[in-house]
């Protein structure tokens, strides 16, 4: 066992792990984080993306069925639970019809979030090219990019694009 000193949406844990345990299982098992989805187990998915942050304490986008718990010891983490409901990403999905089953939607949003930290005002092949490590089944992907670009319209403050109707891709 190793001893892990961990924020987790803004809340402080230490805790005895198995040095070969999935950050992705550490979060549901350990810490009740069950928005955070296991898909393939193998990194193909995204569903188990989470915000974590780098040794520089940037938060970065990364798959947490490829982290170990004990690499995350010290870091901050971000789950889909710690946006709280209300964030831009998460109601323009739901505006956008940009769900069906919500298998891959913690995932996804957690991937646009990053993406949108990096990239404030993306084309939609940069929203495209930031997903692509995120994969959906249902959706055919249309609705997740006008999801992104209405989030990241209001995240700049661009009103006119927030109130866009759906199905309209803009100027």
């Amino acid at each position: 066992m190793t001893r892990i000193s961990v924020t987790v949406d803004g809340t402080r844990y230490e805790d005895d792990v198995p040095s070969r345990t999935l950050l992705v299982h550490h979060l549901r098992e350990q810490l009740g984080k069950v928005g955070t989805v296991v898909g393939c187990d193998t990194s193909n998915c995204g569903a188990c993306t989470v915000l974590m942050t780098d040794p520089d304490g940037v938060p970065r986008g990364v798959k947490s069925c490829t982290v170990l718990a004990v690499q995350a010891d010290g870091r901050e983490v971000t789950t889909i639970e710690g946006l709280g409901g209300d964030h831009p990403v998460q109601r323009a999905f739901h505006e956008r019809h940009a769900l069906q089953c919500g298998y891959c939607t913690p995932g996804m949003v957690m991937a646009a979030v990053d993406l949108l930290r990096e990239q404030p005002d993306p084309s939609d092949a940069q929203v495209r090219e930031g997903l692509e490590g995120n994969l959906c089944r249902c959706t055919g992907y249309q609705n997740i990019v006008r999801a992104v670009q209405q989030a990241a319209a209001e995240l700049r403050g661009n009103e006119a694009a927030v109130t866009q109707p759906v199905g309209v891709s803009g100027p």
